[in-house]
């Protein structure tokens, strides 16, 4: 007998509601990097334009989390969403890969 296919909302239970926890760990540690360290290697401007995007990321983010918790788990995510999410993400990955090296060539 075949194992039964997990229902959309399951799904969504299992995939989404970690990933939107995940979005908000990495933009809150982001976040907190950007705001406390002075990144050399962007301009004044590119490192409070990335916050601003970053904070603008983290209300979207509650909001959406909100939204699948009120409607128990029935609203979903469009994925341009949560590609321009995880693109924010990998952006802040670099730039605190690179602040790391920097740091440690100093």
């Amino acid at each position: 007998m075949q194992p039964s296919q997990p229902t959309e909302k399951e799904l969504l239970e299992k995939v989404l509601a970690p990933l939107l926890e995940d979005f908000q760990y990495w933009f809150s540690s982001s976040k907190s990097l950007l705001e406390s360290q002075r990144i050399t290697f962007l301009s004044e401007e590119e490192q409070n334009n990335l916050i601003t995007r970053i904070k603008n990321s983290q209300e979207e983010v509650k909001t959406a989390s909100m939204l699948f918790k009120v409607t128990d788990g029935q609203a979903g995510i469009d994925t341009k969403v949560l590609m321009l999410w995880h693109q924010l993400v990998a952006e802040c990955w670099t730039v605190a890969r690179k602040w790391r090296h920097e740091k440690q060539k100093n």
